[in-house]
């Protein structure tokens, strides 16, 4: 029995929250599952696993395992699928979640060039902000601004990203510049409730996290009207830096407290399914990846790059 049927086993446990379901996914008698888990922990020399007559959980060196095999998993998963449909045709309905303003934004003109090198491809495309369900609503893939804490998702990053607290040099003068976050409670502030803090702006001084509580004379489950509304001089925003970029080029708006700036996130394609990726899902991420590629800034795509 090699090493790699014994940590498909090992996943399949953790992804299955116990050995009947692992044993019915991987078409194998539960005893034999659990002998490969159990070959596996002899080897390392550790516990993987705590095992109830009711339920499995991960040993906290187990949860560490569990991180490494998966992504080890799904690149040689990668690699094999990979080859295998290398040859293959890429065509048929390709349904894709983003959020509004990315798309508005951001993956239009990505989207298109996608279209134009795979003419046989049909693209259903959903910019609505709020989180789908991949699979009980059908979806091939997502697109998502986040920081991929644990998940049954399978996510490829596709480019950095990072968000900002700007306003117009009007608003500045008027109000003054923020020194530190806290001076945010006493000025205006202009909320887009998609964001998931809402009014609870997050920052961070020296590794400490401080969250801020804002409000002002506009609360907009809209990234734009929230942007036009900084553009009209009545407050200050926090915004995705793609949605403000070019007003950050020419001077109508300005970044403020950007030492305060939470750690850089990442914009991610995310997909329900470990094993078998289809072809068109993975000539979409490829495509993204290269799109905004190394070198490359998410916030200015640039389709010569291609």
């Amino acid at each position: 029995m090699d090493a790699i049927t014994r940590m498909r086993c090992f996943i399949q446990v953790v992804d299955s929250n116990g050995f009947s379901a692992a044993a019915r996914e991987m078409g194998r008698s539960k005893a034999l599952v659990s002998k490969y888990v159990g070959e596996l922990e002899d080897e390392l020399g550790v516990r993987l696993l705590n095992r109830t007559t009711r339920q499995v959980s991960l040993t906290e060196v187990g949860g560490a395992y569990y991180k490494e095999a998966a992504d080890i998993l799904q690149r040689i998963d990668d690699l094999q699928a990979s080859v295998q449909s290398s040859h293959k045709e890429i065509r048929g309905r390709l349904r894709v979640s983003a959020p509004r303003s990315m798309g508005d934004e951001m993956l239009n003109k990505a989207m298109m060039q996608f279209l134009l090198r795979y003419p046989d491809i049909i693209l259903d495309l959903r910019l609505e902000d709020r989180f789908v369900d991949l699979v009980e609503e059908g979806f091939d893939l997502a697109v998502r601004v986040t920081q991929m804490d644990d998940s049954s998702l399978i996510a490829r990053k596709i480019a950095p990203f990072r968000t900002v607290l700007c306003a117009s040099p009007a608003v500045v003068e008027k109000f003054g510049a923020p020194q530190v976050p806290a001076d945010l409670l006493t000025r205006p502030c202009i909320i887009d409730t998609n964001h998931r803090f809402k009014q609870n702006w997050i920052f961070f001084d020296k590794g400490e996290r401080l969250s801020v509580a804002v409000k002002g004379p506009l609360e907009v489950n809209s990234a734009a009207a929230a942007r036009e509304a900084a553009l009209c001089d009545l407050g200050f925003l926090r915004t995705p830096l793609f949605f403000v970029a070019e007003d950050l080029r020419n001077g109508h708006l300005v970044t403020l407290l950007d030492a305060f700036e939470e750690p850089m996130r990442g914009i991610y394609a995310v997909y329900p399914h470990r094993r078998h990726l289809s072809g068109k899902v993975r000539a979409f991420v490829d495509f993204l990846v290269a799109w905004y590629g190394p070198g490359r800034s998410s916030n200015e795509p640039d389709p010569r790059a291609l």
